[in-house]
Formats: C-alpha cells, structure tokens, sequence
C-alpha cells in the first residue's frame, strides 16, 4: 500500500477540523457519530454547540432524551442520538464514566460497530484497528478495480495497509480524507489523488461508479396546526420507531390519496418523499394524546416540520 505519498499529501492538504485536535474519547465518539451519513458542512456548527450543551459524558447521562434530541435537531437520523445517550448511560454504569479502552468493550454499546469502533481505537489509544466508513470502502474498490469485493475482502484489505502504517490513526484520517475529497463518489479527482500510480481504476474511474437506483414512495400528509394564544401549540410524541421516531410533531393524518392543491412543503428522506399540508383544524384536543407547548425552544422537532412552519410563516 502507497504509504508514504498518501500521508505526505495528508500534511499538506487535510481539512482543519475540530475533531482532528483531540484525543478525548467521547469528542471523538461523537464526531464520528455525527459523520454516519451526515456533511461535515452540517456537523460543524452543532458539534461545538454540543459540548456546550454536553460538557462531559456524565452531563449527557444525566440529560432527558428530549433534551439529547433537541441537541441533535437538524442531523437527521434520530437513532444515533438515542444511541449515544444509551451509551453513555452504560459507560456511567459499567465503566465509572470512562470510555472503555477495549475494542470488545466499545463494540458493546449501542450504535457503535467495527469500522467506528476502530477510528475511536486508533485515534485515542493508538491501535491497529482500520476503519471501514464508505469513503474507506470506496477507495480500496478502486484501488482493486473491483466493485464485487465484500466487507469481509474489505476487512482484510483495510487491516493489511494499517498493519503496515507507522501511525495507524494517521493512516484512517488519511484514507478518510481521500475519499471524502479527492476519491469522490461522482467527480474523482485522479490528477490530485496522491495514489493514482498504485490505483488500477486511475483515471478510468468512472467506469467502476456503481449506478444504484434509491426507490422513493411519496406520502402525503395533514400536519394538524392547533394554536392557542397562552398555551403555545399542540405536539404529539411519535412512535419510537418509524419516520421521524420520538420527535415531536402536530398531530399527523396520512392521507389517502394525493390531494389536488399543492402542499406547503416537500421533505426528502432517504426513502420517503414526505408532502405535507398544513391545517388548522376546528375541532377540539381534548380527545387527542400530547401536549401543549408555549415554546419550542427546549423540544425535538424535525427539520420537515420546522420548514413548514417557516413556510406558513408560524413562530412561538
């Protein structure tokens, strides 16, 4: 593996970010967390405001959950915060606060897998372990010229250039960066790519882009807007699993059908496109389940459900 010119380019060209200056294990377990499927763009901006919010791992044991996922307000992909209060409850119980140091141990909290499990290792405590993220994934493909290989062929390519890495954190931000900057999923760069003379997919990449079609189903939906000019307005909890699980929204009516006017907002999930039509219905709440709130600065609301509200111009 072409050790040297990746780490040389590494130096020289790796984004400053805030996680890349610490070696504290909980900074780096939820930056990692927030980077699952989420922009570095978007995490920025929230990662300082948690810590803020969330000193230390005991700070955020002792938070509500409504209080963790209004931090997370706007990552999207609730479950991983749920997962990292869940965490850290167990570190508080099972490890006196600490974050554990072995690989097993870090395995056995919620929402943590291999491939995170090994950038916390390596970056704290200075391990072997490789990190499989799907910039990592990518950029082993490539150099391979191989689309078919799998994770466990993945697993042992990964784990044999970090066995032969001096620093194998350095060596996991490195491959990281690459794939997140340089070996992108539609416009790779090969003439910048520090590697391109050891890569067998080197500027005839695109011919190993895979083409995957992400099925969308359209749902539409009656967002129920009840005010009241000294309660606030009227929230229920969502079902702790499905779209949008444990956040709070108006009441919600799946719709039979599409409806003939236009809705106020459109929200894109990955496999959801939601259409939302806000309502303000006559009838009283006494029969529903929720609560009314004055404000909405202390409660999770989901990012749909705030760009209606922006479009219908609402403000608590």
């Amino acid at each position: 593996m072409p050790c040297k010119p990746l780490l040389t380019w590494y130096a020289i060209h790796h984004r400053d970010l805030p996680w890349r200056k610490t070696n504290n294990p909980y900074r780096i377990w939820v930056s990692e967390i927030m980077l699952q499927q989420t922009q570095v763009k978007t995490v920025l901006p929230r990662y300082e405001r948690w810590f803020e919010r969330f000193p230390s791992m005991d700070s955020l044991a002792a938070a509500s959950l409504d209080d963790v996922l209004k931090a997370w307000e706007g990552l999207g992909y609730y479950r991983r915060a749920r997962f990292i209060h869940a965490a850290s409850q167990h570190i508080m119980t099972h490890h006196q606060g600490h974050f554990p140091q072995l690989f097993e141990e870090m395995l056995a909290l919620p929402g943590i897998g291999r491939s995170t499990a090994g950038a916390i290792s390596s970056f704290c405590f200075h391990t072997a372990t490789p990190v499989l993220d799907g910039n990592v994934k990518r950029v082993l493909k490539r150099w391979q010229r191989d689309e078919q290989l799998n994770d466990k062929q993945l697993w042992h390519l990964a784990q044999s250039a970090i066995d032969q890495a001096d620093d194998a954190g350095l060596w996991n931000q490195a491959m990281m960066e690459l794939g997140a900057t340089v070996c992108s999923v539609r416009q790779p760069d090969c003439a910048a790519c520090p590697v391109s003379e050891h890569c067998l997919s080197s500027f005839d990449v695109q011919e190993s882009i895979p083409t995957k079609k992400v099925v969308v189903k359209d749902l539409y939906w009656q967002v129920c807007v009840y005010q009241h000019h000294d309660k606030g307005i009227f929230l229920q909890q969502r079902p702790a699993t499905g779209v949008w699980a444990g956040l709070w929204t108006p009441p919600l009516i799946e719709l039979p059908k599409k409806p003939t006017k236009k809705p106020q907002h459109i929200h894109l999930l990955t496999h959801r496109r939601l259409h939302l039509y806000a309502h303000t219905p006559t009838n009283d709440v006494d029969e529903l389940e929720g609560q009314w709130f004055p404000s909405l600065d202390q409660i999770a609301l989901p990012t749909g459900i705030h760009r209606l509200f922006a479009s219908i111009h609402l403000k608590l």
